[in-house]
C-alpha cells in the first residue's frame, strides 16, 4: 500500500513538472515578443485555473491543465496575441467545466478577460448542438461576440487547433464530428483571418482523420518526389538569388509545397491523379525593403528582374501589393516558364507581407511605431462588417444561414469598379445584381438591368475582375422569386428573400381581409374548421399558404367553396369514405410497401422496420457499424455520393432513425458533420466481392481505329467484367467516353483504370 502510495506520489511530481515546464515556455515566448510584459496577471491566472481544474483529467489520461496551457502557447507563439488573450485562453474552460461564474473571473480578472471568456463558454462544445437550428443559434452566438471582441474567435481557432492536435484519444464517430465541422467552419474562418498556417495545418488534421489512407499515401508520393523537387528549385532559384545578389537585396528564398490536403482536394475537383498536379511546388522570395516606404517598388523591382530571366504566363499575374485580399493577405503572384519546361508561380512578399500571411492580422501589430504595443481591435473588426449586415436579417432556416455566412467565407474576391472610378472588392462568381446590393439595398430592389464596360447586360450576368460598373434603376422594379436564383453573395441573398418575405407578409394580410369579408358576407365567421375545409377543399397544407393563396388571386373564392362550407359536397366524400372503410379489409388492395416488409404475424421486429434498420436510443455510437452482404439492404444509400465498398464511409442516422451511409468526402456529409455531430457513425465495410455496385469511368484520349475493340477486350475479356453502357464519341481526332459498369468495390475501379492506361493512345481514366 505504502509502495503504490509512494509511485502515485512520484508520478504527481512528474506531472507537476511536466504542467510547470509547459507554463514557464509559454512565459518564455510571452517576454520574447512585443508586447507589454504583464506577467503578474498572466501567472495568476495560471494559478487559478491550475487549481479550479486540479484532479480533472483529458481522455488522453493527461492532466486537464495541459489543455488550457497549450491554447494559450497557440495564441502567443502562432497567433501573436498579448496578455488579455493568454489570459483568456488560460481561464477559457473554468466556466463551463467548474463552479466559478463569469462574475467570479469579472471580478478576480477585470470586465474584459470576463467579456472574452463568457463569450467562449457560449460557444463552447463546438458551434454545434443535437439539432440544427440550436447549431445555428450558437453559431449566431459566436458570430455575435466576435462583433464584439475579435479576440474571442482567435482563441477559439487556438482551442480547435490543439482540440485537433490531440484527436488521435477520441472514438472515430467524434473524429468524423470534429474534423467536419473543422473543414467546414473553423478552416474557412482562419482563412478569413488570415490566418494561413493554422488553417493549412487544420485542413490536413482533418483529412488525416477523415481519409487515413488517402493522407498516407498522398504523404508518401510527397516524399519519393522530394529529389526530384529540390533539383528543380535549385536549377530554377540559381539565375534568381545571382540577380538579386547583383541588386543588393536582403532576401531569402523558400520552396513552398502543396499541402496534402489541397493536393487531395485537386485530384478530387479535377479528377486526376497525383502525378498530373504541377503545382506542388512554388517559390518564395521573401525580400527585406531598404524602406517600408519603398516595399511596393522593390516588389515590382524584383517581377521585372526574374521576368527577365524567365518568360512569365501573361494571364497568371496577380497583384495583391496595391490591391490585398480582405484578410490583409499581400504579395505580388506571377508564373514562369522553367528551364525544364513547367510553370512555376513565384510568390513576391516583404518580411512584414510574409507574416501577414502566415500570422494573419496579428502580424499588423509587429509594425506599429513604437517598441511594446497594445492588441488593437480596430484592425481585426473591418472584416465583420458583412457578418454584422448578414446577422440584420438572418434566415429563419439553420442551414441557410450556415451557408450565407460560407459563401462570404470562401469567395475568393475580384475587383470592380465603379462609374466613378472607384474600386469595390466582391466574391468571385458575382452577378450584376450582387453587385448593385453591394451598393445599397434600394438600388438592389429596383435595379432594371446594368452597362458592364458602357454594354447593356441583364442582371444575372457575372462580373469579371476590371469590369466597370453602372446600375441601371426603376422606380416601377419590385424584387422577382426569380433573383434568388443568380444572386451568390450572402447579402444580396438576405436582402431578396427579406424582401421576398415582407411581400408575402403583406399579401397574406390582404388575403385574410378578403377571405373574412367574404365569409362575413355568407353569414360565416373565420374558424379554424373554415379554414381546414377550404384548405383540404384546394388541397393546401397550411392556412398561410391559403391566404397567400387569395391574396395573389390565384383563388378566387366563389360558389364550390360555399358548397363545401355548406356540406354539399359530403354526400361525395361519404361516398368515398364508404370506399376506404371497406378497403382496409382487403389487405391486397393498394397495399403500401411499409405493410409488405413488416412480419407476417403483425409485429415488426423493434430493430428492422419497413426493411430498415432502426436505431435503438441505446446504440453505442463510439462503435463503428460493419455493412456486409446480410445486412446492406437495411442501410440507406442516398445518391448524393454513390458510395461504395473501399470508399472512406460514415453513417448519420436521420429524422426516422434510419442510418444514411456517405461517403466522408462527399459535400452533403460535410454538412451533416459540421450540423449534426452526435448523429455521426464510424461505418466499415465487410463485403466479399458478391455485390455488384454502380461505377462510371470516364476516359480520354487519341481517337484510331481499333480502340473501342481494345476497351471491350480489357474490360470483358481481360478483366471478366459486364459493361452496362458505353458512350464513346470523336472529335478532331480526341476520343472521350464514359463506360457504366458494375463492380464489387473500390479495388475494382482501380484495376479497371490502370488496365485502360495501358491502351495504346489513352492520355486520362478517372472515375465520377
Amino acid at each position: 500500500m505504502e509502495k503504490e502510495n509512494e509511485s502515485n506520489k512520484i508520478d504527481e511530481v512528474k506531472e507537476d513538472k511536466i504542467i510547470e515546464d509547459a507554463f514557464q515556455h509559454l512565459l518564455k515566448t510571452y517576454l520574447a515578443s512585443p508586447h507589454r510584459k504583464k506577467v503578474d496577471i498572466i501567472t495568476k491566472a495560471y494559478h487559478f485555473a491550475k487549481q479550479a481544474h486540479k484532479g480533472v483529467r483529458r481522455l488522453s489520461g493527461e492532466p486537464y491543465i495541459l489543455h488550457p496551457i497549450a491554447v494559450a502557447q497557440i495564441a502567443c507563439e502562432e497567433i501573436g496575441l498579448g496578455s488579455t488573450s493568454i489570459c483568456s485562453a488560460l481561464l477559457h474552460d473554468v466556466v463551463e467545466d467548474t463552479d466559478y461564474t463569469v462574475e467570479d473571473i469579472e471580478n478576480i480578472f477585470g470586465a474584459k478577460i470576463a467579456m472574452i471568456v463568457d463569450g467562449l463558454t457560449k460557444i463552447s462544445g463546438g458551434i454545434f448542438g443535437d439539432k440544427a437550428s440550436a447549431q445555428a443559434e450558437n453559431f449566431k452566438k459566436l458570430l455575435l461576440t466576435m462583433s464584439d471582441d475579435i479576440r474571442v474567435i482567435l482563441l477559439k481557432i487556438c482551442d480547435r487547433l490543439h482540440n485537433m492536435r490531440t484527436l488521435a484519444s477520441q472514438p472515430a464517430n467524434k473524429q468524423y464530428k470534429i474534423a467536419g465541422e473543422t473543414l467546414y467552419i473553423y478552416a474557412p474562418l482562419a482563412n478569413r483571418l488570415g490566418l494561413n498556417k493554422v488553417k493549412t495545418e487544420l485542413e490536413d488534421l482533418s483529412f488525416r482523420y477523415e481519409h487515413p489512407d488517402a493522407y498516407k499515401a498522398i504523404e508518401s508520393k510527397i516524399a519519393s518526389t522530394q529529389a526530384q523537387r529540390d533539383a528543380l528549385f535549385d536549377n530554377f532559384t540559381a539565375p534568381i538569388r545571382a540577380e538579386l545578389d547583383r541588386m543588393g537585396l536582403k532576401y531569402e528564398i523558400k520552396a513552398r509545397v502543396k499541402s496534402p490536403y489541397s493536393i487531395w482536394n485537386k485530384m478530387q475537383t479535377k479528377h486526376v491523379p497525383f502525378e498530373e498536379i504541377y503545382d506542388i511546388l512554388a517559390v518564395r522570395i521573401i525580400f527585406k525593403p531598404k524602406s517600408r516606404e519603398e516595399e511596393a517598388n522593390e516588389c515590382f523591382q524584383i517581377y521585372v528582374a526574374v521576368s527577365k530571366l524567365y518568360k512569365s504566363h501573361p494571364d497568371r499575374l496577380r497583384d495583391w501589393v496595391n490591391h490585398p485580399k480582405a484578410n490583409g493577405y499581400q504579395a505580388l503572384h506571377v508564373t514562369l516558364m522553367s528551364k525544364m519546361g513547367q510553370w512555376i508561380e513565384v510568390q513576391i512578399r516583404s518580411d512584414r507581407m510574409d507574416e501577414i500571411a502566415e500570422q494573419g492580422f496579428a502580424a499588423h501589430w509587429k509594425y506599429k511605431e513604437g517598441a511594446e504595443i497594445t492588441e488593437d481591435e480596430g484592425e481585426l473588426n473591418d472584416w465583420l462588417h458583412t457578418i454584422k449586415e448578414i446577422l440584420d436579417d438572418p434566415q429563419p432556416d439553420a442551414m441557410d444561414f450556415l451557408d450565407a455566412i460560407k459563401l462570404n467565407l470562401f469567395a475568393s474576391e475580384i475587383f470592380v469598379f465603379t462609374p466613378k472610378g472607384e474600386i469595390k472588392m466582391m466574391p468571385a462568381g458575382c452577378t450584376a445584381l450582387d453587385f448593385a446590393f453591394q451598393i445599397h439595398t434600394f438600388i438592389g430592389s429596383h435595379c432594371i438591368g446594368a452597362k458592364v464596360n458602357h454594354k447593356l447586360v441583364p442582371l444575372s450576368h457575372k462580373l469579371q475582375s476590371g469590369d466597370q460598373v453602372e446600375i441601371l434603376t426603376s422606380k416601377a422594379q419590385r424584387v422577382e422569386k426569380s433573383w434568388i436564383n443568380f444572386v451568390s453573395t450572402a447579402k444580396a441573398k438576405g436582402k431578396v428573400l427579406a424582401i421576398l418575405r415582407k411581400e408575402a407578409r403583406e399579401i397574406q394580410k390582404k388575403g385574410e381581409e378578403i377571405l373574412e369579408e367574404w365569409l362575413k358576407k355568407h353569414d360565416f365567421e373565420m374558424s379554424t374548421w373554415v379554414l381546414d375545409r377550404l384548405c383540404s377543399l384546394h388541397e393546401i397544407q397550411k392556412h398561410a399558404n391559403l391566404f397567400i393563396a387569395v391574396g395573389e388571386k390565384s383563388i378566387i373564392l366563389g360558389e364550390a367553396d360555399l358548397d363545401e362550407l355548406q356540406g354539399k359536397n359530403r354526400h361525395k366524400q361519404d361516398k368515398d369514405d364508404g370506399v376506404s372503410a371497406w378497403r382496409k379489409y382487403v389487405p391486397f388492395l393498394n397495399r403500401s410497401k411499409t405493410a409488405d416488409s413488416t412480419v407476417a404475424d403483425g409485429k415488426a421486429d423493434e430493430k428492422v422496420v419497413a426493411g430498415l434498420i432502426v436505431v435503438d436510443k441505446n446504440l453505442n455510437k463510439k462503435k463503428p457499424i460493419f455493412i456486409n452482404e446480410d445486412n446492406i439492404a437495411r442501410y440507406i444509400f442516398p445518391t448524393c455520393c454513390h458510395v461504395i465498398p473501399g470508399d472512406d464511409a460514415m453513417g448519420f442516422i436521420d429524422n426516422n432513425a434510419h442510418i444514411e451511409i456517405h461517403n466522408r468526402a462527399c459535400p452533403v456529409a460535410a454538412k451533416l458533420k459540421a450540423s449534426f455531430g452526435p448523429r455521426i457513425l464510424d461505418a466499415k465495410w465487410d463485403m466479399h466481392k458478391k455485390l455488384f455496385f454502380d461505377a462510371t469511368i470516364e476516359l480520354r484520349g487519341i481517337d484510331r481505329q481499333g480502340i473501342l475493340l481494345d476497351i471491350s477486350k480489357v474490360i470483358s475479356d481481360q478483366l471478366g467484367m459486364n459493361m452496362r453502357k458505353i458512350t464513346l464519341k470523336s472529335d478532331n481526332g480526341i476520343v472521350v467516353g464514359n463506360i457504366e459498369m458494375g463492380v464489387h468495390d473500390r479495388e475494382d475501379v482501380k484495376l479497371i483504370k490502370d488496365s485502360l492506361m495501358k491502351i495504346d493512345g489513352m492520355q486520362t481514366v478517372s472515375d465520377i
